[in-house]
């Protein structure tokens, strides 16, 4: 592990446009469940059955007894030394980037400023209706009553996240191709990579000649293809190979 982290650290410090991919795996030790481990947030849930457009126009009383107990973990939650880590390497320069498929926002909180988070946020919720838009902590009170937050139009508040079926904000999927094109180190960082398309954005980094440090507890399919593979705790492992000194 040691000449692990001693690979993953001289990367880190001669690399000059870092971005970083992160998936759930970052926000566990905040107090975030993740999805698909045996303590996730699938577990004993059909994924479709609960978070899928379809099943939120169908059902949304089930989608919001399923959502609420995370909505609270979310509020809870702090950011981790990882979430610390990179917004550190945002501000001394390196990183250009965080490309994130978490809705806590747990990466501003910790100081990044260029993040882009592919599958939406908690801090607003829209209309499903007529597409009003309004802070989510407005909505927060009835949510934990187990009331539908209703809009005056009479539809129901989605909170701006993505569901399955839902499209990806197009405009900021580009806006972070376009960095990953540019970088010269991605990070991925805390996610397994098995929802499409975001499982499929190391490749345009790769493609254009950039370095890759997976640091992930699982495998992901594009291990094969990194510099440097490290099996962990994101919390743990990201602030050693920052701080470790060749």
């Amino acid at each position: 592990m040691e000449q692990d982290i001693a690979r993953a650290a001289a990367l880190l410090q001669a690399a000059r446009r870092i971005v970083a991919l992160t998936g759930a795996g970052i926000s566990v030790p905040s107090g975030i469940p993740d999805f698909r481990s045996s303590s996730g947030l699938w577990v004993g849930q059909d994924p479709l059955a609960v978070a899928s457009a379809q099943a939120f126009a169908a059902d949304p009383q089930r989608f919001f007894r399923w959502i609420r107990p995370l909505i609270d973990q979310v509020l809870a939650a702090q950011p981790n030394p990882a979430h610390r880590t990179l917004a550190a390497l945002e501000q001394r320069g390196q990183l250009r980037a965080v490309i994130t498929q978490n809705i806590d926002s747990l990466h501003q909180q910790a100081g990044s400023r260029e993040v882009f988070e592919l599958h939406g946020h908690l801090r607003s919720a829209s209309c499903a209706t007529c597409g009003q838009q309004v802070a989510a902590a407005a909505l927060i009170p009835r949510v934990r009553r187990g009331e539908l937050p209703r809009c005056q139009c009479g539809g129901v508040y989605k909170p701006d996240i993505v569901l399955f079926g839902d499209a990806l904000p197009l405009g900021l999927y580009w806006l972070a191709v376009e960095q990953l094109r540019q970088c010269d180190l991605l990070i991925v960082a805390g996610t397994s990579l098995e929802v499409a398309p975001v499982s499929e954005l190391p490749q345009l980094a790769l493609a254009s000649g950039a370095r890759l440090l997976v640091i992930n507890k699982s495998t992901t399919h594009i291990d094969a293809r990194a510099d440097v593979v490290l099996r962990g705790d994101v919390a743990d492992l990201l602030p050693r190979i920052v701080d470790y000194r060749l």
